[in-house]
């Protein structure tokens, strides 16, 4: 008699292959996931790289523009530009002296003013206050770098000036403007606007960018260093001084050379309080002018190419200037990079 097969005897030669053919889609799956995943890599790392090549062509492009538009009054004036104090759109003389001056007289003051200041605030949001004040404190003068700048100027222009003609520039002058040295920098009349009132409201409008940037580096600095310091008998003006701030140096000078950018740029709150007069004075309690005030006040008055040649140069100076300043600071970063690493 014939044997009859049983559905159980027929399924493995069945099986067989639909099993082959699930071990080759196994075996392609990861290969076509790796090609994928390698075809995604090139697109995000060309995106990127187009990116990195897109800012520096805009900002060569940018300094193409600016020099081509400089170009009429630097062959006019050339050199002289920047060591002339003139400035007659009458008689189309013109030079970059006192704006350059006070630009950098003024980013000079705030970071003298400022620096202190958002050095105290640091120390006491990441080491001496309590936990429930750090958050309102810290959130509230981050607020203050979301005020537009042409509020400070405002605010400075109708409160602060008056309070320094009344009760801070006559201080000034009575008892600093006689000294030997420092004396020129505190005569003449209170007029209230000037180098000095423009100083003190760049001042308040780094101090966020600066103390922000000094706070979020003194939280890296690792617990175990500040517990040995205080272990070892230190009081917390040692570990502060001694632990804190040289651990956290070269984040503090990218600190301060960003309020540095902020400074320097700065346009409307320096031109309500400055003054807008085109002399050179050492005084810091007469007006002044700076690159970027002057730009805002005269460039949609200038009339003549020369004129707005002139104007495009002052722009050309001032981007100079800040390239030049950030260029520095990554160097002293840098180089100070280096010093710890020899230092450990």
């Amino acid at each position: 008699m014939t044997a009859h097969t049983t559905g159980d005897e027929q399924d493995p030669p069945a099986e067989q292959p639909r099993t082959a053919a699930a071990a080759l889609e196994q075996a392609v799956n990861p290969l076509q996931r790796l090609i994928r995943q390698r075809l995604r890599e090139r697109v995000f790392r060309s995106a990127t790289f187009l990116a990195a090549i897109l800012v520096l062509a805009l900002l060569g492009g940018v300094a193409i523009s600016l020099l081509a538009g400089a170009w009429p009054a630097f062959a006019h004036f050339k050199l002289s530009f920047l060591t002339r104090e003139i400035w007659n759109p009458v008689t189309e003389q013109f030079g970059a002296l006192a704006p350059v001056y006070g630009t950098l007289v003024t980013s000079f003051l705030a970071l003298l003013l400022a620096i202190p200041v958002s050095l105290g605030i640091a120390i006491f949001l990441t080491e001496m206050a309590p936990v429930w004040l750090k958050r309102p404190v810290g959130v509230a003068i981050e607020l203050l770098a979301a005020v537009p700048s042409i509020i400070y100027g405002i605010w400075g222009l109708f409160v602060l000036a008056p309070v320094l003609q009344q009760h801070v520039q006559p201080w000034l002058i009575a008892w600093l403007g006689p000294l030997p040295l420092i004396g020129k920098l505190f005569q003449g009349p209170p007029y209230g606007i000037g180098i000095l009132t423009a100083g003190f409201v760049l001042a308040i409008m780094v101090i966020p960018f600066i103390s922000a940037v000094m706070r979020d580096v003194f939280e890296t600095v690792p617990d175990v260093l500040k517990e040995s310091g205080y272990g070892l008998g230190a009081t917390t003006w040692e570990v502060i001084w001694q632990v804190v701030i040289p651990y956290a140096r070269t984040g503090m000078i990218g600190g301060i050379m960003l309020g540095l950018g902020r400074a320097l740029g700065e346009t409307m709150a320096v031109t309500f309080v400055i003054g807008n007069a085109h002399k050179l004075n050492v005084s810091l309690m007469m007006p002044g002018n700076s690159i970027a005030s002057a730009l805002a006040n005269e460039f949609t008055e200038a009339v003549g190419d020369l004129y707005s040649s002139a104007l495009i140069e002052l722009g050309l100076i001032l981007f100079l200037i800040t390239f030049v300043v950030l260029a520095l600071s990554k160097m002293l970063l840098l180089r100070l990079g280096k010093m710890e690493g020899q230092k450990t």
